[in-house]
């Protein structure tokens, strides 16, 4: 396309034609499940001086470096080792937990949980100190109203992106002191407030929802009733946890919106292959402005790895993520069944999803 440009107001110059092209700008993200810290892995990661996890993800940080937004979901409290750190049914989790995350290139983070209010105030406050001197997007929990109501935009090579976080399930357990800003309950009404005040400032609107049934590989019909809302309302990609294992995805609202039903497990100390079998999702976000100044941002390209979590390898624990890919029989014996199965799981609502082989497809711009 072209358009005919005056270059200046003398009569005797002859108009010119300047070509005029669509400009386009794009962005990488990708996307792991929960960070579940079990007292057998901050034990096995203690040192003189505290902990050290960065070895668990050595084989996933050369992945996510390539990417502009790294997401994963921070199940248990960073609330520290001043308070005590402790498990499973009162999660706590030391900071280096972040720290190790944040070595792996990861950036953004969900905080609303349903073990979020395990360990009180004192936790939460300790959350939020942690959290508030990193170059790290986090939501789902704040420490003052005022936190809560703030709105957070980032942008990276021209495109903006926002995250929201809420959750369904609490444990029972009441926000201390009536702090509502200390946990995102899902509340429609609340979430349709909140999405107005981004949906017209970003090209990019992602809501994190811990949501769902523990332990079971299809969505509950809650979820699939709160993603087709999300849609309504503009979302771009609904990225779902808390049932532990690896749910389907799938496009809803006429493609418009990318759903996540569960990512899994990305480190935990569950027993069961499926617990320890968690999902990396892939997507590449394009931004075009056409010759009138028209506005097209897609989400494209999902991609799909699984990862798993093992624990004990030559006679010992050592736990550390491995993708699929890098698996063999030696580190798990029937990965190819297993691989072969949860594949099946996440795909059977979109077929087309593609998968890597070695794991190489990941690095770069996809």
């Amino acid at each position: 396309k072209s358009e005919t440009t005056i270059i200046n107001n003398n009569p005797e110059i002859k108009e010119e034609k300047v070509k005029k092209e669509d400009t386009q700008t794009s962005l990488s993200m990708i996307m792991v499940g929960d960070n579940l810290i079990h007292d057998k892995i901050y034990n096995y990661f203690k040192t003189d001086n505290g902990y050290d996890f960065k070895p668990m993800y050595s084989y996933i940080k050369d992945i996510v470096k390539d990417y502009d937004i790294a997401y994963y979901n921070q199940e248990t409290i960073l609330g520290g080792s001043d308070i005590g750190v402790s498990s499973y049914p009162a999660f706590n989790s030391p900071y280096e937990v972040g720290d190790a995350m944040i070595d792996a290139g990861f950036n953004l983070v969900s905080l609303a949980t349903n073990h979020t209010l395990d360990r009180g105030e004192a936790a939460l406050k300790n959350s939020c100190n942690y959290w508030k001197d990193k170059d790290v997007y986090t939501a789902g929990s704040y420490c003052s109203s005022e936190d809560r109501d703030r709105i957070v935009i980032k942008e990276i090579n021209g495109i903006k992106y926002a995250l929201l976080s809420y959750t369904t399930v609490d444990n029972g357990i009441s926000r201390p002191g009536g702090k509502t800003y200390y946990l995102n309950l899902y509340d429609p009404e609340i979430v349709k407030n909140d999405i107005s005040k981004y949906r017209d400032q970003v090209d990019l609107l992602l809501v994190a929802m811990h949501w769902g049934q523990e332990y079971t590989h299809t969505p509950i019909n809650s979820q699939r009733e709160i993603a087709a809302y999300l849609a309504s309302l503009g979302v771009d990609i609904v990225i779902g946890a808390h049932p532990h294992v690896v749910e389907p995805v799938e496009w809803i609202n006429d493609g418009k919106t990318f759903v996540i039903y569960s990512l899994g497990n990305f480190i935990s100390d569950q027993e069961g292959n499926e617990r320890l079998t968690g999902l990396m999702m892939s997507v590449n976000i394009k931004k075009v402005i056409d010759v009138d100044d028209s506005v097209t941002v897609t989400v494209e390209n999902p991609r799909a790895e699984l990862t798993y979590t093992k624990s004990y390898y030559g006679g010992k624990r050592n736990f550390k993520v491995y993708p699929y890919s890098q698996l063999n029989t030696s580190l798990l014996s029937n990965y190819e069944s297993l691989r072969n199965k949860y594949q099946g799981v996440v795909s059977q609502w979109y077929p087309e999803l593609q998968w890597g082989v070695t794991g190489e497809w990941f690095h770069g711009n996809n």
